[in-house]
C-alpha cells in the first residue's frame, strides 16, 4: 500500500479554511464539530474545493486525528 506525501502547504490551507454559509459561517474548517461534518457527510458535502476540504476534515474527525492540527491552529489567523 503506497503512503500519500503529506503536503504541508495543503495541511495549512485546510487549516485557515472557513465555513463560508450556515450556522458555523466563519468558523474554521477544522473546528466545526464532529456531529455536523457527520450530518453534512450524510446530506452529500458540496461541490468544489469546499466539499473536498470538508471531506478530508471528516475523515480527520472520524478517525480521530485532530490533534494533528493542534500546530496549526492560529498560525495565519486574523484573530
Amino acid at each position: 500500500m503506497e503512503i500519500p506525501q503529506t503536503n504541508p502547504a495543503h495541511l495549512l490551507d485546510l487549516a485557515r479554511a472557513r465555513m463560508p454559509y450556515g450556522k458555523y459561517q466563519g468558523w474554521r474548517l477544522i473546528d466545526l464539530p464532529e456531529r455536523y461534518v457527520v450530518w453534512l457527510s450524510g446530506q452529500g458535502f458540496p461541490p468544489g474545493k469546499l466539499g473536498r476540504q470538508l471531506q478530508e476534515v471528516h475523515e480527520i474527525k472520524v478517525n480521530g486525528l485532530e490533534y494533528l492540527f493542534d500546530p496549526l491552529r492560529g498560525v495565519g489567523s486574523e484573530e
